[in-house]
């Protein structure tokens, strides 16, 4: 299927007319727009303007709810839990993790339960928004939806994707961030291959008898189900993450794990994320962990090439390689290309302004 490129400049001024034009603030906006365009560019489509429709028909049903600020619900210093409030993910994160961020500085640490946040996106993105204040953070992020990833040995989907993500501040180098879902791959990554129409890698999906298949059609059609399902990384090992990420991040924080009585919404995504933010040089060992870190990163990377990779990376290496290789044009394929445009016609319906088609910008790939 055919691509169509626009620059991330363009894309971000129109994401940000999207939601400006839907009733977002201009901060509330910005922030939407900088995640979502931030996540493309990192070569996460599945996290990034692709999913700018999903959440103009969460808003249209009335779960999404814009402008938002987050309410501590309940403070016990370095140990804080935040509710969303159903708020744009991308705006009621930012301000969670600027509380995490605030008593780290304050106490060394906090543990920071955010529930309720509209579908939060990337989460390395805020990861990252940590290792901007020079802090390290751990976060257990859990999904309450319908639905998609099936337990090891099962048939049937009774997970979600629940990202799992670390991120590590170094001075003088580019950071660790690890970022993945504890899914074979993402749903949003089987959106993309189905707006694509191609077929996934082997390994990654069932169709609704239990059987292996790589057409991530069977994730979407019927509409009505039944559906198969994402399958688990690393066989048990994924399916056991994933179930942490969905107590700790979901039931610890009060936002609820994924089973049916959790999941009343048409449109929206609700995420919970439990994040540990801490301030790594107040360990005592700052400097030692410095130059500790140096050797170790410099060792494994000089083993010698298997011949299947380029170089060794480290995990953050390929979101830096997709920024520099996507700087001019973002690819986006015609598929999420004609549901941007009718999300942008949805929002001008409903609320008399939109930034147009977003195919207008593009040009062919």
């Amino acid at each position: 299927m055919a691509e169509h490129l626009i620059s991330p400049e363009a894309l971000h001024r129109w994401v940000v007319g999207l939601f400006r034009a839907a009733g977002s603030s201009e901060r509330e906006a910005t922030l939407t727009a900088d995640h979502l365009v931030g996540a493309n560019l990192a070569g996460h489509d599945s996290h990034g303007v692709g999913m700018a429709p999903r959440y103009v028909r969460s808003l249209l049903e009335g779960e999404l709810q814009l402008n938002r600020s987050v309410e501590i619900a309940h403070d016990a210093g370095s140990l804080v839990a935040v509710d969303g409030r159903h708020g744009m993910g991308q705006s009621v994160t930012h301000q969670a993790m600027e509380i995490a961020i605030g008593r780290a500085r304050r106490d060394g640490v906090c543990v920071m339960g955010l529930r309720n946040s509209h579908h939060l996106g990337r989460v390395g993105h805020w990861a990252e928004q940590a290792i901007a204040a020079g802090l390290a953070s751990i976060h257990f992020t859990n999904v309450v939806a319908q639905a998609v990833v099936a337990p090891y040995g099962g048939a049937k989907p009774r997970l979600s994707t629940n990202p799992f993500t670390v991120g590590i501040p170094r001075e003088g180098a580019d950071p660790i961030v690890l970022d993945f879902a504890t899914s074979a791959i993402a749903h949003g990554k089987a959106r993309v291959a189905y707006n694509k129409k191609v077929q996934v890698p082997p390994g990654n999906l069932i169709d609704a008898g239990g059987r292996p298949t790589q057409d991530p059609a069977v994730l979407f059609e019927p509409p009505a189900g039944p559906h198969g399902a994402l399958l688990t990384f690393a066989q048990h090992k994924g399916y056991a993450l994933s179930l942490v990420c969905d107590l700790l991040g979901g039931a610890l924080t009060g936002g609820g794990t994924a089973h049916p009585a959790n999941q009343p919404v048409r449109w929206g995504v609700w995420n919970n994320m439990l994040a540990i933010v801490f301030d790594p040089k107040r360990l005592g060992h700052g400097e030692a962990f410095e130059r500790e870190a140096r050797t170790f990163v410099a060792w494994v990377q000089s083993a010698p090439l298997s011949g299947d990779v380029d170089r060794i990376m480290v995990p953050g290496d390929p979101e830096r390689r997709s920024r520099q290789a996507r700087a001019q044009a973002l690819p986006i394929d015609a598929g999420t290309m004609s549901q941007l445009d009718e999300a942008a016609a949805l929002v001008g319906e409903r609320f008399g302004a939109s930034p147009g088609p977003c195919s207008a910008l593009a040009r062919a790939g």
